[in-house]
């Protein structure tokens, strides 16, 4: 068997019981819902933030286009800069809830602002298989959760092979995340199709390797047409400032997601477990996942806003058809039913400290 678990030999979780700690929980969520006689799905709060956060990336961008940010080079870079705010915007929100099916009841809706992430680099095929299945399932489980495994040069899961440059990574790492959206722009999406082909994966998205292959570069031909060759021809800017401003987008992309998404599992608190000979796990997949997430800044409405609730990593991982625009208000009734059952629920008071404890975490991994 190689280093990492074949896939086809699925994971099990302890059975929960009919009073476990999820039946309880959901029944106390779903009474919320139906007591509160709202829809789980998105608002007009999470209507108009849709609308923000489309504008973020798509206006700078037409401004770029149609060359009226050529007056100032000042301008110019603001506005690739408003895009990469813009990308995690749409990233953590729109295109997050709607992948999940969990923005609308209506599947042509989640698809049309799901697919948004094929314009900003991404392939939406490819991330519903590496999150909703693989990370979702398998938060944490070394060679299942591909959120863990990074580059070699990161070492985020104690069961990873420990090398010297990792005493290091509490340092480089966070220069390595801003390089995250770049890489995911030009090969991670190639590697990753061929790979679940191999490992029956792509079969969940009902498509072929040949149709996905195909599909994947058209959008890819698309993307640089639209995001390269439009600007260099109309913004009135030389070609390697198109170049320099886009990079920028994608290093503040790729940062500000990484500093969402691993404070949420790469901590001192996170269990890392592996499975027994039987590829059984000791915990239910409900306890699993809250000992292995960490929610953060649950009192500041700025950070959940604009993150997409992704600070109720908890909410999200045991209730992902959910739209996050609940999220704050089912924190207290799962944190409620956690320690009812004496199941730690983890939460640190903000963003700073969060990272804080990522990055000290990061350091222990690079050590021990």
């Amino acid at each position: 068997m190689s280093k990492v678990i074949e896939r086809k030999k699925i994971v099990k979780f302890a059975p929960g019981g009919q009073e476990s700690f999820y039946n309880v929980m959901k029944q106390r969520v779903d009474e919320y819902f139906q007591n509160n006689n709202i829809t789980t799905n998105a608002n007009n709060t999470m209507r108009i933030k849709t609308i923000v956060m489309l504008s973020l990336y798509f206006v700078p961008f037409l401004l770029i286009a149609t060359g009226l940010t050529a007056a100032s080079p000042w301008l110019f870079y603001a506005a690739w800069v408003t895009m990469g705010i813009g990308t995690v915007g749409i990233g953590a929100s729109v295109m997050h809830d709607s992948n999940h099916g969990s923005y609308s009841t209506n599947n042509t809706v989640n698809s049309f602002l799901g697919n948004v992430l094929n314009l900003l680099g991404g392939y939406s095929r490819n991330w519903r298989i590496q999150h909703n299945i693989l990370h979702h399932t398998y938060t944490n489980l070394d060679g299942l959760d591909e959120d863990i495994e990074g580059t070699k040069l990161i070492r985020m899961s104690p069961h990873k092979p420990l090398m010297g440059i990792h005493r290091y990574q509490h340092i480089y790492a966070w220069f390595l995340y801003s390089l995250m959206n770049l890489y995911w722009a030009t090969v991670k999406d190639y590697k990753q199709i061929f790979r679940y082909e191999k490992e029956g994966l792509l079969q969940k998205e009902k498509v072929t390797l040949r149709k996905a292959f195909t599909e994947l570069t058209l959008l890819k031909v698309f993307y640089i047409a639209y995001l390269f060759v439009v600007p260099m021809l109309f913004s009135g800017f030389a070609w390697y400032h198109v170049i320099f401003g886009y990079i920028i987008m994608q290093m503040i992309a790729g940062l500000s997601l990484a500093c969402i998404f691993q404070p949420a599992h790469v901590m001192e608190t996170s269990g890392f477990p592996v499975p027994n000979e039987s590829r059984k796990i000791e915990d239910n997949w409900a306890t699993h996942q809250l000992n292995n997430t960490t929610n953060f800044a649950p009192n500041s409405r700025i950070t959940s806003w604009f993150i997409g609730g992704l600070n109720f990593q908890i909410e999200h991982h045991l209730f992902p058809h959910i739209c996050h625009v609940h999220y704050p208000a089912m924190s207290k009734i799962i944190k409620s039913v956690a320690e009812q059952y004496g199941i730690a629920y983890n939460v640190q008071p903000t963003v700073f400290r969060a990272l804080v404890l990522h990055g000290k975490m990061l350091r222990e991994l690079g050590r021990r």
